[in-house]
Order: C-alpha cells, then sequence, then structure tokens
C-alpha cells in the first residue's frame, strides 16, 4: 500500500499487550504514513495515552517528552516483587494493616520533589546498555538518584490490599518505583499491578481512539481524527506574524516582537493554520527553534 505525506498527531489509547513501537507502527500503516514516531514510552503492561507523530508534527514531539505526565496507578500491597510491577517473581510478602490515614501520609510523604533510584528493570542506559539488560542476566548496577517532582498524589479507591491513585508528576517519574516506596512507607510493601497514562502536557485519554477503533473506519475517517501538527505545543504562548516577518521567520531570521521574553511559544502566520514552527523570545527579539518547511507549512494551511 502507496504511503503518503501526512502531517498531524494522533492521540493513541494503547492497549495492554503491545510495545509502544508496535502501537506505532501499526498506527503508521493504518494511516500509510510516510513519517511517524511517538512521544515517550509506555511499558507493554502499561495502557493509555500515546501520541503519535505524523509527518511535521514529529519536529515537535520533544515537548511531549518534556511534559508533565499523569497515571492512574494501582498497588497491590503487602506484596513486593522482583521487577516492582506484576510480571516479576514475588519475593516478600507482609500483612495488610493499613487505614485510610496512613494511605494519605504515605502518599503526602513522596509529594513534591524528591529523588528516585531508577528501577533496575528500565529502560535508561549505562554504558550503552538498557539497564534491564543488566537485570536479565542478573546483574544489578549502581544507579545515580534523580529528581524529580510529584505535583499530586490522589487517591480513587482503597479496598482490602488494592490501592488505586492518580498521579500528576514531572517527566522521568518511575511509578513503579513510587508504588514501591509507598509500599515500604506503609510497611507492608507493593508493587505496581495496573498502570494507565491519563495525560500528557495538555492531552487526555478521553481524547484518544483505540487501534480497534482506528481499523472500523475508513481513511477519511481517520484522518479527521488527527490533531494538528501544533497540537503538542498548544498550551505554549502564541505569536503571529505578518506575511513579509512570516517569510523571513521561516527562513531563520530574526523578528522583532513586542511580546515579552518566553522560553518557548509557537508561531504563525497571518494564513488561518499557517503553523510555522516553534522558537523563544530573548531581549525582545524572536529566535527560531523548529522551523517547518515552506512545502509542510502549505500542506498544513491547504484544506
Amino acid at each position: 500500500m502507496a504511503r503518503r505525506p501526512l502531517h498531524g498527531v494522533l492521540l493513541l489509547d494503547k492497549p495492554v499487550g503491545l510495545s509502544s513501537n508496535d502501537a506505532l507502527q501499526k498506527a503508521k500503516r493504518l494511516y500509510r504514513a510516510e513519517k511517524a514516531g511517538h512521544t515517550g514510552t509506555l511499558d507493554p503492561l502499561a495502557s493509555g495515552l500515546l501520541p503519535i507523530c505524523f509527518g511535521a508534527a514529529t519536529k515537535f514531539s520533544q515537548a511531549s517528552l518534556d511534559a508533565d505526565k499523569a497515571y492512574r496507578a494501582t498497588l497491590k500491597l503487602g506484596q513486593t516483587t522482583t521487577t516492582g510491577d506484576a510480571e516479576g517473581e514475588v519475593t516478600r510478602q507482609r500483612p495488610v494493616q493499613v487505614d485510610r490515614a496512613a494511605i494519605d501520609a504515605a502518599c503526602a510523604r513522596f509529594s513534591g520533589e524528591i529523588e528516585q533510584v531508577p528501577p533496575m528493570h528500565s529502560a535508561l542506559k549505562k554504558d550503552g546498555r538498557a539497564l534491564y539488560e543488566y537485570a536479565r542476566n542478573g546483574i544489578e548496577v549502581e544507579r545515580a538518584p534523580r529528581r524529580v517532582t510529584i505535583h499530586a498524589i490522589t487517591t480513587v479507591d482503597w479496598h482490602d490490599d488494592a490501592l488505586v491513585i492518580d498521579v500528576s508528576c514531572s517527566k522521568g517519574t518511575y511509578i513503579r518505583t513510587l508504588a514501591e516506596d509507598i509500599g515500604e512507607a506503609l510497611s507492608c510493601g507493593a508493587h505496581l499491578s495496573a498502570l494507565r497514562r491519563t495525560g500528557s502536557g495538555a492531552l487526555r485519554v478521553d481524547q484518544a481512539v483505540t487501534l480497534e477503533q482506528l481499523q472500523a473506519m475508513d481513511e477519511a475517517q481517520r484522518d479527521a481524527l488527527l490533531a494538528p501538527a501544533d497540537a503538542l505545543i498548544s498550551d505554549w504562548p502564541p505569536v503571529h506574524l505578518n506575511n513579509d516577518d512570516a517569510g523571513r521567520f521561516l527562513s531563520g531570521l530574526r523578528r522583532r516582537v513586542t511580546q515579552a521574553d518566553a522560553p518557548a511559544v509557537r508561531v504563525y502566520g497571518p494564513e488561518p493554520r499557517a503553523f510555522l514552527g516553534s522558537a523563544h523570545i530573548t531581549a525582545g527579539e524572536l529566535i527560531a527553534d523548529r522551523l517547518l518547511s515552506p512545502l509542510e507549512v502549505q500542506a498544513l494551511v491547504s484544506p
């Protein structure tokens, strides 16, 4: 089937059991897209929001990688495992003797800026190899703690040994590590039994579509689902340029603007939907960061 140039963002609801790359390849085939990429790996055991970029949108995938994330996590209290999740072998079982006050106190303890030691069963690399490769060979290597921010932890449901929480956090947060830490704070241990990503930046999973739904659609219906190429940075301040300044900006030239200095803005030309790229403003100058090509801009403004 012939590939085609395509520009936009698909909000995919990834199912459990599929790797992020497998989900990406399935979506790419369904859309017959020439170029595609996702914006942050979800483990096969996790489900939820996986924004997939096509064409020009791939230039802004880093913004989604850097964005805050939201998750719904289910913790199995009383059991710790070799991997920190349901895939590993149970290493210890302890009685669960907790109440709501203890749960709230444990969650509060890990809110704010904290340090996490990355789990051995993760894709983080050391000496060119993923940590999980060492773990599979029974090798544990030293990992430096990393600072992350937990914006909020909210208890959704708690029954016996099952605790469901909503977590809003910075990029790079390991939810399985958070689950283990909360379990230890409760003196019963815990592992992550289920995980669903519910948000990435301004994007939410309730806007997403499943692969099964995509497969049941025709091409026009699928195309209608695509968010514009600037969807990943829709929460950045906008800058609008006239025709002359837009042309110069696309050539990489700095432009004087009246807006306040900002570390990241999205830039538009005078035509409707004429998204030009991303930039920052320093000392009143608009300085390009990621630019679309003239052909990409034209493709975005064409009906």
